[in-house]
């Protein structure tokens, strides 16, 4: 398999996962300005979207958007930890986080990244994060490791990548200290140290 990621983007959670099931596999760097490969080649061929992640399977079909994928490379290759087996509750709750997080907390972060966004909007993008930073925190509340329970899923790669933002986006978290600590924990994961290393974000 080849990952087609950019640094510290939400591909990074892919590339995570992939390092937690531990089989081999490549990765390629893309420019989401340039739309352009480290290797010289145009991304815009890979994927028609633009968008990292892209994952390419050995039989040449590329496989895009990154819940799709990180649910695709836990279930083919029997990580139940990682995403529980279909239509189970635990599959169920695991899909639920990635929704909310897809949709609800990465998105809220786009704002923060936009040069075009004023610094009124900007606060307003602050504010609605401070929301889904709660809810976070609430989901914690009761001491568990992770956000589905003891397991370390593919839902906590994700908001591991995301919620990191708050580090290069003036959001701290500071007001949240389960969510804080969680953040610290998954960071202190191999897989998540492997693949930050790789991306030269450490």
């Amino acid at each position: 398999m080849k990952l087609y990621y950019s640094p510290g983007a939400c591909s990074m959670a892919s590339h995570v996962v992939l390092h937690e099931i531990g089989k081999p596999f490549e990765i390629e760097k893309v420019s989401t300005k340039t739309k352009v490969m480290e290797s010289g080649r145009d991304y815009w061929a890979i994927n028609p979207k633009g968008a990292v992640p892209a994952l390419e399977l050995d039989g040449g079909e590329v496989l895009t958007e990154g819940s799709a994928i990180l649910q695709y490379i836990a279930d083919t290759n029997g990580a139940t930890d990682l995403a529980p087996p279909a239509g189970t509750l635990a599959r169920a709750r695991v899909q639920e986080m990635l929704s909310f997080i897809g949709s609800e907390l990465h998105k809220s972060f786009s704002p923060l990244f936009h040069p075009g966004k004023t610094d009124a909007e900007k606060d307003a993008a602050r504010e609605v994060l401070q929301k889904k930073f709660e809810w976070l925190e609430s989901r914690l509340a009761d001491g568990r490791a992770y956000l589905t329970g003891s397991n370390f899923t593919v839902a906590d790669a994700y908001a591991f990548v995301v919620t990191n933002w708050s580090n290069v986006t003036g959001v701290s978290l500071e007001a949240w200290p389960k969510l804080k600590d969680y953040v610290a924990r998954v960071g202190a994961r191999p897989s998540v140290q492997a693949a930050m290393k790789a991306e030269g974000l450490i």
